[in-house]
């Protein structure tokens, strides 16, 4: 009888969460079933537990510690092109993984743009493979994310507050201590929880850059584990670690928050009247351009390093494109059937259990997923064939936090206010979906589409276990060349893979606002 007096019914999203939870337990339940009984953990799993917390707690501390002051003079300024920054600060989460690697390579690494620099004055080469490399690594992808969300923060504070403490002869110590240290003490639990939680399920990373058992994250290790020694119980294991880990790490994030906001304002523009001297003004700028500098200098370095070689690329590497595309397209439909029934059930009102099977996603080891389905497929069809729809599949869960953060609040809005209306017309079910829903909601779709398309785009995950060396997805054949030591063809190959994730965004995201109604 309830879902009478909703337009549409909750039970479709029901559906969805309850499939998302069956196949993230369900394949871990089948790992668990073919592991031999009384394997614990050895030496090598306690070392990659400590490595991942290790280098997940330094990345967190470091990215929200380095974007404060960013993301301080990003709120404090106003300069020509600020928007544009601000804009290609959310690139790098889009940014296919091991293009971002093969960028930092060429800057950090022993034979980059820094290394030759330290051997023209006589200095030893930096070393970026161990802790500090996937460090270095996941701060770049985790600066901005901070960046963002800190500066979002500032961006509540409004207006009347900073003028009202202008007015009492407020100087930046005390608006530091006044507004923007309250501000920092409610958001900076939840970006450190977010980063943390990204960190702790680092695969590709620690595949590049780990350096070695002593750098290797429980992700690494869970595919050791399977792909080399085909232990199921370690893997197991070591995937209920990981759940039990980032599944706390996600709920700490969406739920902490230490006092009150500011309130709301009159939406005037900010303007601040603090940090006017000329030193602040040079600290400000020397944080805004070294950020930029850190965040533009891999991207220029795979540009520079790939267009050479871009018209030269093999066959196998279109062929890996091509692959590629497939995947991304397959698994952006995955995922808008998944997450749009479930979005619009958390804004009927059924949001605790359906939003925490959206955060399994982000908890759950991908490696492990595809492991579970490989053990159910094996029995009735040949899992190598399958590659491309179980890393579509895997691919598609993985981006359903992300997907139901960005739709599940435009899809509140307008049930919440249409909701009503289309009861009194007697329009119900797919004609209120049809007709009011998806078009109300398309730009959010379309930009929850480009980040799935893009994301799928560069995953290195489940397709290293997948397939075999007739088959790559690109990432998975940049990865190939790379340690070939055909850096040159690897960077042609970044290349081709970074332009394609970003027109993929592109299209989708723009395709979903054009003519969309607000």
């Amino acid at each position: 009888m309830a879902d009478c007096a909703k337009p549409v019914s909750p039970r479709p999203g029901i559906g969805a969460a309850a499939l998302v939870v069956a196949l993230i337990f369900g394949t871990l339940t089948a790992v668990a079933l073919r592991a031999e009984v009384g394997r614990g953990f050895g030496a090598s799993d306690w070392a990659a537990v400590r490595f991942t917390l290790t280098q997940a707690c330094l990345s967190a501390v470091l990215s929200v510690g380095l974007a404060i002051p960013v993301a301080r003079a990003l709120a404090r300024r106003r300069f020509f092109g600020r928007r544009i920054l601000i804009t290609l600060l959310g690139a790098p989460f889009i940014l296919p993984v091991i293009v971002a690697i093969l960028g930092l390579l060429q800057v950090f690494g022993r034979a980059g743009w820094i290394s030759s620099g330290l051997a023209m004055l006589g200095l030893e080469p930096v070393q970026i493979y161990g802790l500090h490399g996937v460090v270095l690594a996941h701060v770049f992808f985790n600066l901005p994310l901070a960046t963002r969300l800190i500066l979002q923060g500032w961006q509540e504070i409004p207006a009347e507050r900073f003028r009202l403490a202008a007015q009492l002869g407020a100087d930046s110590r005390a608006m530091w201590q006044l507004l923007e240290r309250p501000m920092l003490t409610r958001i900076m639990p939840g970006a450190l929880a977010v980063v943390f939680a990204i960190c702790l399920s680092s695969f590709a990373v620690a595949l590049t850059l780990g350096g070695g058992p002593r750098a290797t994250t429980i992700e690494l290790a869970i595919y050791q584990a399977f792909r080399f020694d085909f232990d199921l119980g370690r893997a197991a294991l070591l995937s209920a670690l990981q759940l039990v880990l980032t599944g706390t790490a996600a709920l700490v994030a969406l739920r902490v928050a230490a006092g009150e906001g500011f309130g709301t304002g009159l939406d005037r523009a900010l303007q601040r009247w603090d940090g006017t001297g000329p030193i602040a003004r040079l600290l400000d700028g020397m944080w805004i351009a070294t950020a930029a500098i850190f965040l533009m200098l891999p991207l220029g370095a795979i540009v520079l390093s790939g267009l050479p070689g871009l018209t030269g690329l093999p066959v196998s590497v279109w062929a890996a494109a091509l692959n590629s595309v497939l995947v991304a397209a397959l698994s952006t439909v995955l995922l808008l059937l998944l997450a749009l029934p479930m979005a619009t059930a958390v804004a009927l009102g059924r949001g605790g259990a359906i939003e925490l099977a959206g955060i399994l996603g982000l908890a759950a080891s991908p490696l492990v997923i595809g492991t579970g389905l490989f053990i159910v497929i094996y029995p009735i069809a040949d899992p190598f064939a399958l590659a491309l729809p179980v890393t579509a599949l895997v691919n598609a869960v993985m981006a359903l936090p992300f997907a139901l953060r960005i739709l599940v609040p435009r899809a509140q809005v307008v049930v919440g206010r249409y909701g009503r209306l289309a009861l009194s017309l007697d329009m119900r079910g797919w004609s209120f979906v049809w007709r009011v829903l998806l078009p109300r909601m398309r730009p959010q779709i379309g930009f929850a589409a480009g980040l799935a398309a893009a994301l799928s785009m560069g995953d290195l995950g489940v397709i290293a276990l997948f397939a075999d060396p007739e088959f790559a997805t690109l990432p998975l054949q940049i990865y190939r060349l790379m340690g070939a030591y055909r850096m040159e063809l690897a960077s042609a190959a970044a290349l081709l893979l970074l332009a394609l994730s970003m027109a993929a965004f592109w299209i989708l995201d723009r395709g979903g606002r054009w003519h969309a109604e607000a």
